[in-house]
């Protein structure tokens, strides 16, 4: 089942929390967002990570636990994690950690249709970006820079920021490269150009 099912950054995480113990769907989107991994996994919508747990159950990664019942709340399901569980956490472990995958993120999509836009227009765009890579960047190393009762965390705990901080500060050189060739003028387009390499591209096909 585990080589059909497909996963994702929340299901991988839904298996870790698990392993410490049953969890009900409340308690999992808590932690996530408590331990700061909401960076890293999308569980802003409840809606989500209800449709990840049952697949997860219907696939015998986790099962049903207990039903826990508090006066001041409704009854909440609880969920434990299962062997197979446990088995197919570190297999993908083992290949994401192991083996590069193209993601299909937007920005690379987006860059790949600048002509679109006139040079001034992705300058400006661009620039915006670069204000809120910078901040990100700030941001980042504030977190990096966290205590837990006035003593540093483990970096394994701040791993994946410490990997973010990097992928953000070398795309902000990047796009400071790029808009200093827009600035000089080594990297420009017109539309009579982009018509030429259209038409040499349609005669291709």
């Amino acid at each position: 089942m585990t080589s059909t099912f497909r996963r994702s950054p929340l299901a991988l995480a839904v298996l870790g929390l698990l392993e410490a113990g049953p969890l009900h769907p409340y308690g999992i989107q808590r932690l996530i967002k408590q331990w700061g991994k909401d960076q890293v996994v999308n569980v802003g919508q409840r809606a989500g990570l209800y449709r990840t747990i049952a697949r997860l159950e219907d696939a015998g990664l986790i099962a049903v636990g207990d039903t826990e019942r508090d006066e001041r709340y409704p009854e909440r399901t609880t969920y434990r994690l299962t062997d197979a569980g446990r088995d197919a956490a570190r297999q993908w472990m083992a290949e994401i950690l192991s083996t590069p995958r193209n993601e299909y993120p937007e920005f690379p999509a987006a860059l790949s249709f600048l002509p679109l836009l006139t040079p001034r227009a992705a300058h400006d765009l661009l620039d915006q970006r670069r204000e809120h890579l910078a901040r990100r960047l700030a941001e980042l190393d504030a977190e990096l820079a966290t205590e837990a009762e006035g003593r540093a965390l483990p970096r394994v705990a701040l791993i994946e920021s410490e990997y973010l901080r990097a992928v953000a500060h070398a795309e902000l050189e990047w796009v400071n490269g790029i808009l200093a060739s827009l600035d000089d003028g080594s990297f420009t387009w017109d539309r009579e150009q982009l018509d030429g390499i259209a038409a040499a591209s349609r005669g291709q096909t």
